[in-house]
Protein backbone atom coordinates (compact mmCIF):
# COMPACT_ATOMS: atom_id res chain seq x y z
CA UNK A 1 0.00 0.00 0.00
CA UNK A 2 1.55 3.70 -0.90
CA UNK A 3 1.47 6.25 1.45
CA UNK A 4 -0.24 9.06 0.52
CA UNK A 5 -0.74 11.14 3.90
CA UNK A 6 -3.01 14.44 4.82
CA UNK A 7 0.82 16.37 4.21
CA UNK A 8 1.37 14.89 1.04
CA UNK A 9 -1.70 15.57 -0.29
CA UNK A 10 -1.70 19.46 1.24
CA UNK A 11 1.89 19.83 -0.50
CA UNK A 12 0.74 18.37 -4.16
CA UNK A 13 -2.23 21.23 -3.72
CA UNK A 14 0.81 23.80 -3.31
CA UNK A 15 2.28 22.78 -6.10
CA UNK A 16 -0.69 23.02 -8.12
CA UNK A 17 -1.32 26.60 -7.04
CA UNK A 18 2.06 27.28 -7.83
CA UNK A 19 1.56 25.74 -11.78
CA UNK A 20 -1.50 27.69 -11.54
CA UNK A 21 0.54 30.88 -11.34
CA UNK A 22 3.32 29.92 -13.39
CA UNK A 23 0.37 30.32 -16.38
CA UNK A 24 -0.58 26.23 -16.98
CA UNK A 25 -4.71 27.48 -17.17
CA UNK A 26 -6.29 23.96 -18.17
CA UNK A 27 -7.44 22.84 -15.01
CA UNK A 28 -8.01 19.06 -16.39
CA UNK A 29 -4.76 19.13 -16.14
CA UNK A 30 -4.09 20.86 -13.11
CA UNK A 31 -6.67 18.28 -11.15
CA UNK A 32 -4.75 15.38 -12.57
CA UNK A 33 -1.10 16.53 -11.05
CA UNK A 34 -3.05 16.87 -8.01
CA UNK A 35 -3.82 13.46 -7.99
CA UNK A 36 -0.89 11.84 -8.91
CA UNK A 37 1.53 10.86 -5.52
CA UNK A 38 4.28 12.18 -6.92
CA UNK A 39 6.33 11.27 -3.57
CA UNK A 40 5.98 7.75 -4.80
CA UNK A 41 8.62 8.01 -7.72
CA UNK A 42 11.49 9.33 -5.29
CA UNK A 43 13.85 7.74 -3.01
CA UNK A 44 13.95 8.53 0.98
CA UNK A 45 16.73 10.68 0.17
CA UNK A 46 15.09 13.20 -1.42
CA UNK A 47 11.77 12.28 -0.45
CA UNK A 48 11.36 15.82 1.06
CA UNK A 49 12.11 17.32 -2.61
CA UNK A 50 9.45 15.63 -4.15
CA UNK A 51 6.38 18.59 -4.25
CA UNK A 52 9.33 21.09 -5.70
CA UNK A 53 9.00 22.37 -9.01
CA UNK A 54 12.11 20.79 -9.90
CA UNK A 55 13.53 17.95 -11.66
CA UNK A 56 15.30 15.31 -10.14
CA UNK A 57 17.32 12.01 -11.27
CA UNK A 58 15.63 8.83 -11.03
CA UNK A 59 18.90 6.99 -12.35
CA UNK A 60 20.44 5.63 -15.87
CA UNK A 61 21.36 9.48 -16.73
CA UNK A 62 17.37 10.17 -16.68
CA UNK A 63 15.33 12.32 -14.33
CA UNK A 64 11.78 12.63 -13.66
CA UNK A 65 10.77 16.02 -15.19
CA UNK A 66 9.81 18.99 -13.46
CA UNK A 67 6.21 19.42 -12.85
CA UNK A 68 5.78 22.66 -14.86
CA UNK A 69 7.55 21.24 -18.01
CA UNK A 70 4.64 18.31 -17.48
CA UNK A 71 1.97 20.21 -16.90
CA UNK A 72 3.42 22.51 -19.85
CA UNK A 73 3.60 20.01 -22.18
CA UNK A 74 0.18 18.15 -21.01
CA UNK A 75 -1.86 21.51 -21.83
CA UNK A 76 -0.33 21.57 -25.62
CA UNK A 77 -1.50 18.11 -25.77
CA UNK A 78 -5.10 19.23 -25.54
CA UNK A 79 -5.92 15.51 -23.97
CA UNK A 80 -9.84 14.35 -24.11
CA UNK A 81 -11.07 11.35 -22.58
CA UNK A 82 -10.68 8.25 -24.85
CA UNK A 83 -7.91 9.64 -26.15
CA UNK A 84 -5.40 7.09 -27.72
CA UNK A 85 -1.86 8.81 -26.54
CA UNK A 86 1.39 7.52 -27.47
CA UNK A 87 4.28 8.50 -24.82
CA UNK A 88 8.09 8.08 -26.03
CA UNK A 89 10.42 7.99 -22.87
CA UNK A 90 8.52 6.64 -20.21
CA UNK A 91 11.01 7.15 -17.68
CA UNK A 92 9.53 7.39 -14.10
CA UNK A 93 6.09 6.89 -15.22
CA UNK A 94 5.09 9.89 -13.72
CA UNK A 95 4.11 11.71 -17.07
CA UNK A 96 2.34 8.30 -17.96
CA UNK A 97 0.03 8.61 -14.59
CA UNK A 98 -0.92 12.45 -15.34
CA UNK A 99 -2.37 11.18 -18.45
CA UNK A 100 -4.13 8.27 -17.27
CA UNK A 101 -5.75 10.29 -15.04
CA UNK A 102 -7.20 12.61 -17.84
CA UNK A 103 -8.85 9.54 -19.19
CA UNK A 104 -6.23 8.49 -22.13
CA UNK A 105 -5.76 5.10 -23.16
CA UNK A 106 -1.54 5.02 -23.04
CA UNK A 107 1.02 3.64 -24.69
CA UNK A 108 4.42 4.21 -24.00
CA UNK A 109 7.62 3.34 -25.09
CA UNK A 110 11.54 3.55 -23.20
CA UNK A 111 14.58 3.31 -24.49
CA UNK A 112 16.23 2.06 -21.10
CA UNK A 113 16.51 -1.75 -20.23
CA UNK A 114 15.94 -0.97 -16.62
CA UNK A 115 13.69 2.04 -16.47
CA UNK A 116 11.56 -0.34 -18.42
CA UNK A 117 11.08 -3.31 -16.40
CA UNK A 118 11.58 -1.22 -13.08
CA UNK A 119 8.27 1.16 -14.18
CA UNK A 120 6.12 -1.78 -15.69
CA UNK A 121 6.35 -3.48 -13.09
CA UNK A 122 6.12 0.07 -10.48
CA UNK A 123 3.10 1.60 -12.03
CA UNK A 124 0.85 -1.61 -12.23
CA UNK A 125 1.09 -1.80 -8.02
CA UNK A 126 0.27 2.15 -7.57
CA UNK A 127 -2.82 1.19 -9.70
CA UNK A 128 -1.92 2.76 -13.07
CA UNK A 129 -2.29 0.49 -16.27
CA UNK A 130 -0.55 2.05 -19.72
CA UNK A 131 0.61 -0.27 -22.07
CA UNK A 132 4.57 -0.68 -22.00
CA UNK A 133 6.66 -1.32 -24.70
CA UNK A 134 10.65 -1.30 -24.80
CA UNK A 135 12.34 -0.14 -27.45
CA UNK A 136 13.30 2.89 -29.88
CA UNK A 137 10.56 5.56 -29.24
CA UNK A 138 12.40 7.99 -32.02
CA UNK A 139 10.43 5.05 -34.37
CA UNK A 140 7.28 4.70 -32.41
CA UNK A 141 5.14 2.04 -31.91
CA UNK A 142 3.24 1.58 -35.55
CA UNK A 143 1.66 -1.51 -34.41
CA UNK A 144 -0.47 0.59 -32.34
CA UNK A 145 -1.08 3.55 -34.57
CA UNK A 146 -2.41 5.82 -35.16
CA UNK A 147 -2.43 8.11 -32.27
CA UNK A 148 -4.83 10.97 -31.31
CA UNK A 149 -1.77 12.55 -29.15
CA UNK A 150 1.98 11.73 -29.34
CA UNK A 151 3.80 12.91 -26.10
CA UNK A 152 7.78 12.87 -26.25
CA UNK A 153 9.94 13.56 -22.99
CA UNK A 154 13.13 14.04 -24.46
CA UNK A 155 14.69 16.47 -26.56
CA UNK A 156 14.89 15.41 -30.10
CA UNK A 157 17.31 16.79 -32.83
CA UNK A 158 14.66 17.11 -35.44
CA UNK A 159 10.69 16.00 -35.29
CA UNK A 160 10.94 12.21 -35.76
CA UNK A 161 9.13 11.76 -39.24
CA UNK A 162 8.15 8.33 -37.92
CA UNK A 163 5.94 9.61 -35.39
CA UNK A 164 4.39 12.26 -37.67
CA UNK A 165 3.01 9.18 -39.76
CA UNK A 166 1.67 7.79 -36.70
CA UNK A 167 -1.03 10.54 -36.07
CA UNK A 168 -4.16 10.16 -36.19
CA UNK A 169 -6.22 12.54 -38.68
CA UNK A 170 -6.65 15.76 -36.12
CA UNK A 171 -3.62 14.51 -34.52
CA UNK A 172 -1.11 16.39 -32.38
CA UNK A 173 2.45 15.86 -31.86
CA UNK A 174 4.46 17.54 -28.92
CA UNK A 175 7.86 17.67 -29.33
CA UNK A 176 10.82 19.32 -27.60
CA UNK A 177 13.54 20.11 -30.71
CA UNK A 178 16.80 21.36 -30.31
CA UNK A 179 20.65 21.00 -28.73
CA UNK A 180 21.46 18.37 -26.70
CA UNK A 181 21.20 20.90 -24.23
CA UNK A 182 17.98 23.28 -24.69
CA UNK A 183 15.22 22.31 -26.93
CA UNK A 184 12.45 24.24 -28.30
CA UNK A 185 9.28 22.97 -27.55
CA UNK A 186 7.16 22.20 -30.86
CA UNK A 187 3.74 21.38 -31.53
CA UNK A 188 2.60 19.53 -35.16
CA UNK A 189 -1.13 19.24 -35.39
CA UNK A 190 -2.22 16.77 -38.43
CA UNK A 191 -5.13 17.81 -40.72
CA UNK A 192 -6.79 16.33 -43.39
CA UNK A 193 -2.84 15.52 -44.47
CA UNK A 194 -1.40 18.77 -44.07
CA UNK A 195 1.05 19.50 -40.72
CA UNK A 196 0.75 22.49 -38.85
CA UNK A 197 3.28 23.86 -36.84
CA UNK A 198 3.78 25.83 -33.73
CA UNK A 199 6.91 26.85 -31.25
CA UNK A 200 6.51 27.62 -27.77
CA UNK A 201 9.22 28.36 -24.92
CA UNK A 202 12.24 26.78 -24.52
CA UNK A 203 13.40 23.71 -22.17
CA UNK A 204 16.02 21.12 -21.11
CA UNK A 205 15.22 17.76 -21.49
CA UNK A 206 17.74 14.41 -21.59
CA UNK A 207 18.15 13.53 -25.24
CA UNK A 208 15.89 11.24 -27.38
CA UNK A 209 18.14 8.47 -28.34
CA UNK A 210 17.38 6.48 -31.30
CA UNK A 211 17.19 5.75 -35.45
CA UNK A 212 15.27 9.17 -35.17
CA UNK A 213 17.16 10.76 -32.22
CA UNK A 214 20.70 11.41 -31.07
CA UNK A 215 23.15 8.37 -31.78
CA UNK A 216 22.80 6.34 -28.18
CA UNK A 217 26.84 5.73 -28.97
CA UNK A 218 27.56 9.32 -29.23
CA UNK A 219 27.33 10.31 -25.73
CA UNK A 220 28.34 13.28 -23.83
CA UNK A 221 31.74 12.83 -21.80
Amino acid sequence: MIEDNYKQRGLRGKLVRKLRQKGIADERVLEAIGKVPRHVFFDDALLNHAYEDKAFPIGEGQTISQPYTVAFQTELLGVKPGDKVLEIGTGSGYQACVLLELGAKVYTIEFNRKLYERTKDFLPALGYHPYFFFGDGSKGVPLRAPYDKIIVTAGAPVVPDSLVQQLANHGVLVVPVGGRDKQTMVRITKNNGQLKKEEFDTFAFVPLLGKEGWNPNDRKP
